[in-house]
Order: structure tokens, then C-alpha cells, then sequence
């Protein structure tokens, strides 16, 4: 058996039978880790002798019928955002000392722990998940596994490609605009940005109002166990919310057909590509002839970048004033640009900004009283050439510009989630959105499950 091609899901059932060990499973990723990391630059830290010695306790807490977790044993990255006790959290950048204690785990790291995953290392990001491709002056650029010329997305982008590649089968990102969702789509898997506060975050994040984290897999059920896991409670996180009623692995499996789904091929704003557009809109019709009532209509918002740019980059500025005398000659060029523009915003501009999110908040709260879920693109492009923040000769001059269906969630702070929809004739993934109510978590998981359930890609 070859387990990189393996859900998680579908690894645990091995391991209950015995057909396969968690201590084979991570030998087969690091094994790929070996192969292909030079080609992608997913990793920013890999611990091959840390790794087995979890997979070998987590081994014979099979073997003796004991598992502490539902993924137990289950290989899986982390991005270089999060706390990693052991391991230097610099988040790609040049500008954070590594040769510092690194004592504490964030909640995210802790629970994975405490869950008997098997944490193979960590993820790269561009510098602070400043933006939506991954590359960095500290990493370099990080590569798509389904053409290594292509970009993986960002700002979680190691994170997708690791799971992409089978260099792990879960990884967790973060998502403050978009950055789990876009190298989802990109590297054609899956990544959910719950509601904000569904997973406690410890440090707190400068994005504030904009930053969640957010589980990657190979499969909406791995999704939801992951997403079990991750949002269990921590008391440094006085913003989380409580731990939901029942479990994202049993609301996974929910009967949606019925339900009334809105379908806006644009929002009304963005420009898609023909193909991209082609592929998610024969996605959405296997999803009404599945019973899944789709109706095609708009939410009525207008681009709301403005709003976005002040809070992103605001936080972004906060954060980068921490950073040491002459770090604005040391760091990305394009964050050094992001810097300036949020020291320039006062606070009047700050709570603007943050009105017109709650404004757009309300909107979609009302929206959501008509339709139960909202699907759309997740991007309106597929992977560009790596190594660029926009598509080269686009004429674009930010990432959120080629951006448009993702960063408006995090204003609204809706649960999104992108599941693969297919592919174009090039064979470049092409993901579809799917966006709740806040606190819906549950109903966009089990809207994703249909559609993998209708349209099977884990297979392929």
C-alpha cells in the first residue's frame, strides 16, 4: 500500500486494522519530502527523527487498542505562523531572530499534539502571510505540485503543496484575506476558513478582525476531523467561541438537498476567466441536479477592497513596528509598500473601516435569511507563473486585485470554504467557494461533501 495516496480518514482505518502504522505512513512522507522538496520549497523545518519517535508512540498506542485521537498517528505541517515549541516560529522573514527560545505552542500546535498527530515540520509563508503567493527573502518561492513553473498561492501555500504532493496528508494555514483558500484552489485541495473565533489563536494576531486559522486536506471528512480537533478551546484566546454542539465529523455527513444555495459567478465585480468560469458553473449544476436548489443571484455588495486595505494593511503595520531598527531595508519590498501605506491610516480611518465591515456583515446576515449558502469561484484564475504577486502582464499591481471572492469573507467573518471543482484542459486545479452564515461551519462542510460525493477528486 502506498499511503501518499491515502486521506487521512482513510489512513486511521488502515492503522485500526493493521494494514498499515503510523510509523510507515511518516517513513512514505518523509520519503516524499526527500523527492520533491527541492523542486517545491514547502518546508521551512523538517524533523525526520522528532516525527518517528511520535509515529512510533503512536504505533503502539494502536497496537494496545489505545489511540488518543481520531487522527492519531496522522502525519501533518504546520505553517511557520504558529508557535512550535522546539522549533523557531520567524514566519519568513529575516527579521525575527531564530536563535531565541521557542518554549510555547500555540493552541493550534498544542492540540495537534495533544491529538497524536504526527507533526512532520513547518510550512513556508511569505514574510508575516503578507500576501497570496508564497515566497519570501528568507525561503524563496514556493512551487505547485502540479506544475512546479506555477505558484502555489499563499499565504498558506507551503502548507497546500505539502498536502498536494503527499508530504503529509493535513497541514493547518492561516487566513486572513484569502490564504488557505487560494493555494487550495490552486493546488486543488481543500481548505476551510471557519468563523472567526472557531479556532483559538494565541499570539493574538495584528490582522485582529481579518485572521483565522484553518485546516488543509485532501477530503471534506479529513477536514472536518481536523477541524474537531483544532477548534477544541484555550484559555489564552479571549475571542474564541465555544466549543460547537456535536462534531464536524458527524455534521459532515448532514442531508443538504433541499437547501437553497445562491450561485454568483462574479459578485457582481470580479472578471473571471472563461475556463475557470466553465468549470466551476458544471461544478455547480451536478450540485442542482444532486438537490441542492441553486438559484443564480448576486449578494449585492460592491467590492469592498478599500475596506480590506485599510485593515490588512493597518495590521500589517502594527506588526512590522515591532520589528527591529532598519528592518524596512531587510523585508519583502512589496510588505516594505504595505508598511507605509497602513503607518499613513489614522484611527478615524481605522473604525471607517471597521463600520463599513460590520455594514457588509449585516448585509450578508440578511442575504443568508433567503439562501442558505453562497458558492462562487474561489478565484477567478488558476496559477500564474511562480516567483510574481500578480499575474504577469495582467496589469495588476496588488494580490488582492486577482483576489476578489475571498477577502470579502473575512471582512463578514463567515465560515469559506474551497473544494476542488475540476480541472482545465492545461490540468491546473480549478476550486470552488462555498461561504454560510457565521456559525455555520458545520452546513459549509456538508455542502462540500456533496460536491466531493457528485464530482469524486480525491481519486484522481
Amino acid at each position: 500500500m502506498n499511503e501518499t495516496t491515502l486521506t487521512a480518514s482513510e489512513l486511521v482505518a488502515a492503522y485500526a486494522t493493521g494494514e498499515f502504522s503510523p510509523v510507515e505512513a511518516t517513513q512514505n512522507a518523509l520519503r516524499v519530502i526527500e523527492e520533491r522538496e527541492g523542486e517545491l520549497n514547502a518546508y521551512c523545518v523538517v524533523d525526520p527523527d522528532r516525527a518517528l519517535e511520535q509515529a512510533k508512540a503512536a504505533e503502539i498506542r494502536w497496537r494496545d487498542g489505545n489511540p488518543i485521537g481520531w487522527l492519531d498517528g496522522v502525519p501533518i505541517s504546520i505553517k511557520d505562523m504558529f508557535l512550535t515549541q522546539g522549533w523557531p516560529t520567524v514566519r519568513g522573514s529575516k527579521c525575527i531572530d531564530p536563535a531565541q527560545p521557542w518554549d510555547a505552542d500555540s493552541p493550534v500546535t498544542a492540540r495537534v499534539r495533544e491529538n497524536g498527530l504526527v507533526v512532520l515540520g513547518k510550512t513556508t509563508t511569505p514574510e508575516i502571510g503578507w500576501k497570496g503567493v508564497t515566497d519570501s527573502p528568507l525561503t524563496g518561492i514556493t512551487r505547485n505540485p502540479h506544475d512546479p513553473a506555477k505558484t502555489s498561492g499563499g499565504s498558506s501555500g507551503g502548507s497546500a503543496a505539502a498536502v498536494a504532493a503527499g508530504m503529509g496528508e493535513l497541514s493547518v494555514g492561516t487566513d486572513g484575506g484569502g490564504s488557505v483558500r487560494i493555494p487550495a484552489s490552486f493546488c486543488g485541495i481543500v481548505g476551510l476558513k471557519p468563523t472567526h473565533g472557531r479556532i483559538p489563536l494565541f499570539p493574538a494576531s495584528p490582522f485582529g478582525p481579518l485572521s483565522h486559522a484553518g485546516p488543509m486536506a485532501r477530503s471534506v471528512d479529513d477536514t472536518a476531523l481536523l477541524l474537531d480537533i483544532l477548534s477544541l478551546p484555550d484559555h489564552r484566546d479571549p475571542t474564541a467561541l465555544d466549543t460547537a454542539l456535536g462534531t464536524y465529523r458527524e455534521a459532515v455527513r448532514r442531508d443538504v438537498r433541499g437547501l437553497i444555495a445562491a450561485y454568483s459567478p462574479t459578485l457582481g465585480y470580479a472578471e473571471v476567466d472563461p475556463e475557470v468560469a466553465a468549470v466551476v458553473a458544471s461544478a455547480v449544476a451536478a450540485l442542482d441536479e444532486a438537490g441542492l436548489r441553486i438559484e443564480e443571484t448576486d449578494p449585492g455588495f460592491a467590492d469592498p477592497k478599500e475596506t480590506f486595505d485599510v485593515l490588512w494593511s493597518a495590521g500589517a503595520a502594527k506588526l512590522l513596528d515591532t520589528f527591529p531598527p532598519g528592518s524596512e531595508d531587510v523585508v519583502d519590498p512589496g510588505l516594505r509598500r504595505v508598511w507605509e501605506k497602513g503607518r499613513a491610516y489614522s484611527a478615524s480611518d481605522y473604525l471607517g473601516a471597521l463600520a463599513e465591515k460590520a455594514a457588509l456583515g449585516i448585509l450578508m446576515g440578511e442575504f443568508h435569511t433567503r439562501y442558505d449558502v453562497l458558492i462562487t469561484p474561489t478565484l477567478p484564475i488558476t496559477a500564474f507563473e511562480a516567483g510574481h504577486d500578480v499575474p504577469p502582464g495582467s496589469g495588476l499591481s496588488e494580490w488582492p486585485e486577482w483576489t476578489p471572492f475571498t477577502y470579502p469573507f473575512n471582512l463578514t467573518q463567515q465560515p469559506a470554504i474551497s473544494v476542488p471543482a475540476g480541472r482545465t484542459a492545461a490540468g491546473l486545479p480549478v476550486g470552488l467557494q462555498i461561504v454560510g452564515p457565521r456559525h455555520s461551519d458545520d452546513l459549509v462542510l456538508a455542502v462540500a461533501k456533496l460536491l466531493e460525493e457528485v464530482r469524486p477528486w480525491a481519486s484522481r
